[in-house]
């Protein structure tokens, strides 16, 4: 069956889930744009399929490379949900409710979180060190 053909025909059945379809895109759309200006960012990267995942990944701190998690089935489930609770820490949302939040709502929390004036670019928070548990204390030769 062609697509065209498909979305004709619950275009006549349901047209009300193309439509909420197409809104939740356009929101997704423009709360990645916000978000891209608050960081700093070009925002027409919120248009363009792969450099959007690059620019989530420098402003959450992560190297580019790890767009590519999106492309391994089932880890990008997890993944997905890594990084926008990453991204909204990046904007100083840290408690757990928070990330819940992002998890459960997460296009209409970051359209909430771009479009709230007191909410603001804090900086990356993936770090890419492991810290030792035990402070190395180097001795004197």
């Amino acid at each position: 069956m062609n697509l065209t053909i498909a979305l004709q025909e619950i275009w006549v059945k349901q047209p009300h889930l193309i439509l909420i379809a197409g809104f939740i895109i356009l929101v997704g759309f423009v709360s990645k744009m916000k978000l891209f200006a608050k960081a700093n960012q070009p925002i027409e990267a919120a248009f363009v399929p792969g450099w959007d995942l690059i620019i989530i990944m420098k402003i959450i701190g992560r190297p580019a490379k790890h767009a590519w998690y999106f492309a391994i089935p089932v880890l990008n489930i997890f993944f997905g949900f890594k990084v926008l609770v990453q991204l909204a820490q990046s904007f100083g949302k840290r408690t757990n409710t928070d990330a819940l939040l992002v998890c459960l709502f997460n296009v209409f929390y970051m359209l909430n979180l771009a479009l709230a004036y007191d909410e603001e670019y804090v900086g990356p928070v993936y770090q890419d060190t492991i810290e030792p548990a035990v402070p190395v204390v180097k001795r004197a030769a």
